[in-house]
Formats: structure tokens, sequence, C-alpha cells
């Protein structure tokens, strides 16, 4: 990773400095290097160089074969278990076996030795310490058999959320994983426990995280306003790394043996009522395996004095998404058009929006923001349109009554109508006139164009009844009566 991180790694690594994190401990859990999280770290006060006074000797080179050894590399025992504690592999040690001692047997004997080496040494596993109001754990995992609305039998999830530190949680049965019930279970979490925890891990959630990287995971806009509102960190866990929500793990698999096992519900309010009695008349009062304490007294005595208060007020939930400005200035979403600034026209932009409001992003700032209106209208501003057509603009009008007059006069006559009509927003109209041809002929759109004209109506769903009911209409062949060739009825009397 480079010396410049982005914006949210940034954030990330700020708030573990601001915990007290070790620089170890962040490059363990973030994948950042120590050298770059220093660089990051405010309280840093640059120490003096050290200087090295002085050089040990190499050890004695040892004996180069000795007779009756079990193994040749035995004489090199402690030069091995010193290599293998420095993580060099059986390759490099025979080559500097080779080179420093003179070593003159085959790379395969070094090899079993080392591996004779890694049998009898057991892997020392790292024991992680969960202060009080630190960290909670999140995940899901499968309930008990329940009937849903439809009446069939399904596994919903569960939502679980556990205290790192006094192994205290909280369990929510929900239908799905969707964004809004995972944040709402949060939300529920922590209105159970009184407070919040300084740090949120989680493994990878959709919910949670867009893209899962082992070094740079992109978390959800929305998932990260969620943690700013609430004041905790959100951590996701390295993928392949089960080790670090091991809580979480334990505690679900604890829920499903001890709770849910072996039962089934009627529906899923049945099933968190009983998860509910559950937790408050088992779950809290066993003795925790590891800190052979009640977890429910050791919760208040402990974790609940070192949780952060809670928000004055819910979350207020939003979608995200990417849009195209369409060539009239406008984004869609969910049915309804809002205008951007002109000059946006043709890029994308993120979209914010919730019930009421929509915010329009670009380059990282907010360019818009508009009231929400029904399906099919359009919210224009006036600050958002150009004082005068740029280049551009005239140039796409310029093609798009190209096209129309390549239809027919009428469709011209009616394009040039909609224009003045409708400017920069009949745009999108011309263009669902030009594609009515795919599938109809030229004439009959021509036609309808005439008629729409004369109407002066200026919709596309118009548009295309017109011509649908011009296709049902059988065609009349007409005989031309006067033409040059046509000779007139007067000459033949003559002759006769």
């Amino acid at each position: 990773m480079g010396n410049y991180l982005k914006m949210a790694d940034t954030t990330r690594v700020q708030a573990l400095l601001e915990l007290g994190w070790s620089y170890r401990r962040i490059e363990s859990e973030t994948g950042v290097r120590r050298e770059t999280v220093a660089k990051y770290d405010s309280r840093r006060i640059s120490k003096p160089a050290k200087v090295i006074t002085g050089s040990l000797d190499p050890p004695p080179k040892a004996a180069r074969v000795i007779t009756g050894s079990h193994s040749a590399v035995e004489p090199y025992r402690e030069v091995v278990e010193a290599a293998l504690l420095k993580g060099l592999t059986a390759q490099r040690i025979w080559q500097d076996l080779r080179e420093d001692y003179g070593y003159g047997h085959a790379y395969s004997s070094v090899m079993r030795f080392v591996r004779s080496i890694k049998r009898r040494r057991p892997e020392v596993a790292d024991v992680l310490q969960h202060p009080p109001g630190e960290e909670a754990q999140v995940d899901f995992f499968q309930g008990a058999p329940t009937l849903d609305p439809a009446g069939r039998w399904r596994r919903p999830w569960v939502f679980r959320m556990t205290l790192a530190c006094s192994g205290h949680g909280y369990e929510e049965p929900l239908w799905g994983q969707d964004r809004r019930r995972f944040l709402r279970a949060h939300e529920h979490a922590f209105a159970e426990f009184g407070g919040v925890p300084r740090v949120i891990r989680h493994d990878n959630l959709k919910a949670a995280v867009v893209r899962a990287c082992l070094y740079d995971p992109d978390v959800s806009e929305v998932y990260a306003a969620f943690a700013q509102h609430w004041g905790f960190v959100p951590l996701p866990s390295r993928p392949y790394h089960p080790e670090e929500n091991g809580v979480a793990e334990r505690s679900g698999g604890y829920v499903k043996d001890n709770a849910l096992k072996g039962r089934r519900f009627d529906s899923l309010e049945e099933q968190a009522e009983f998860l509910k009695r559950w937790n408050r008349t088992i779950a809290r009062l066993r003795i925790h395996g590891t800190t052979r304490k009640q977890v429910y007294a050791h919760f208040l005595d402990v974790d609940k004095p070192a949780l952060q208060p809670l928000a004055s007020s819910p979350f207020q939930l939003f979608e995200v998404g990417t849009r195209t400005v369409h060539p009239d200035g406008h984004v869609q979403v969910e049915g309804a058009f809002y205008s951007v600034p002109h000059y946006l026209t043709g890029q994308e932009v993120r979209v914010h929006w919730d019930e009421r409001l929509m915010r329009v992003y670009a380059h990282g700032q907010c360019v818009a923001v508009h009231v929400r209106v029904q399906v099919g209208r359009f919210l224009t501003r006036e600050e958002h349109r150009p004082a005068h057509k740029p280049a551009r603009q005239e140039a796409y009008q310029a093609t798009l009554l190209g096209k129309a007059e390549h239809i027919g006069p009428r469709a011209l006559a009616w394009s040039r109508a909609a224009i003045v009509e409708r400017d920069v927003q009949a745009y999108r109209l011309l263009q669902g006139m030009v594609s009515l041809t795919r599938s109809h002929a030229r004439e009959r759109v021509d036609w309808a164009c005439g008629i729409a004209l004369e109407r002066r109506s200026f919709r596309y769903q118009t548009l295309r009844r017109l011509v649908e009911q011009a296709a049902e209409v059988p065609a009349v062949t007409v005989l031309t009566q006067e033409h040059d060739c046509i000779r007139d009825l007067k000459q033949y009397a003559a002759i006769s």
C-alpha cells in the first residue's frame, strides 16, 4: 500500500489512533503499514536516531559433517531455529548454510529437518484483549424454521451483536439482510445496551461493505454515515481470517445450539419474543467460559459504564446510487427527474435520497438538493439552466432535428414545435420519436407527428398510440389520376 491513503482509510486510521490503539494493532486490523500509520499520528514525537556502536562477531563455523548424527543438519539446529523465527524458508536456510558454514549436503535434508522442527513446535496463537466498551462484533446466522406471511416454512436470518469484553449480546430475527433491516437492528442493540461501543467489527457483510479486500475494503457510504451518526468506527474483518470475528462466531453458535436447535415458530414475532425471554432468563445469567463471571453482572460492572452515549435521534436512512446526467440536464431517481447544473451534462454523479429529499454529489461536493416529487414529474431549478445553450447542446439538437427530417416533414415540424414548447426537456421526447421507427414505418411515424402537431400534443405516450393506431388501419390503394405521363381523356375522344 502506498504512503498516501484514501479518505475512508485515513478516517479509519485516525479514529483508531484516537482510541489509543498501537501501530502494530492497527496494521494487523487494517493492513496499513506501521510506517504509514505513524505519518497520520498527530501525537507522534520524533526520536533521535540510534547509533550503532559496534557489531557482533559471527558465530564460529561448525564442522562440515558429523559422523553418526541422525541428521546432517543437526549440528546447525540453533542456526536453523533462529532462521525460522525470522520467517526464512527452507530453501533460503539451505543457501545460507552452504555459504556461511560450508554445508555440503542436499537441499532435501534441510527440508526434512525443517519439517520435523515445525511438527514438534506448536504454533503460538495470539490472545486478543478487549477493553470494556471497546468493541462489539456483529454477524448473521440462520434461525429456526418459521412460518412466513405466505404460509411457508423458512429459516429467517438472526442478527447477533455481541460485546467482546463481557459477552453480553442482542439477537433479532429478520427475513432478510438488506441494509435497512441491518441498520435498524444496530439501533435496537444500542438501545438494549444503553450505549454505543467504539468499534463495530463485521464479517464483510454486503449491507456494510461494497467491495471486500484484504488491505483496502470499501465501506458502504450509508454505513459510513450511520457510523458517524452513532459515533463508532466500522472495522471489516480481513477475508479468510475468521479468528478476527471469533466472538461473534462463537456467540452465534451458542444461540443456535442452546436456544433454537429443534424448535419451530409460527411467526417471526414469536421467535423474536422467545429470543428475548431466553436472553433474559438463560443467556445473560450464565457463567462465561472465558471470564468466569456472570455475563450480565460483568456487563453492568465493566462494559456498560465504558460505552459511549446514545445519539439524540435515530439515523435518517437514505439510498445511494450513480446516475448519468441526461442531455436535458436532469437525473432520474425512482421515476422522477431532477435538474443539476448544466455543466455536468453527460457526466456521472452520486445521488442520495430518502423519503423527503434528494441530493446530488459531484467530485465529492453537494451540487443540488431537491424535494422529492411524484413519478414522471420534472423538477427544474432556474439556476441550473445555462444562460445560453452551449455548443455541444446545439450540436445535439441539430442531430435530433436531422433525424426528424429524415423521417418526414411533419416529424420535423412537430420536433421544432416540441423544442419551442418544452425546451431542453424535449430532447428525450425526440429520442423516443426516433426510436419508434425501429418497429414502425417512417411514413406512419410522420403521419402520427402531423396529427400530434394539430392537437398540440407533445407527449411520447400520445405519439406512440397514434403510430399504433395507424398500423392497425389497413392500407388503401389510391390510384394516381393526374400525371405528365397520363393523357387527358379528351384526347382519346378527339381521335375517335
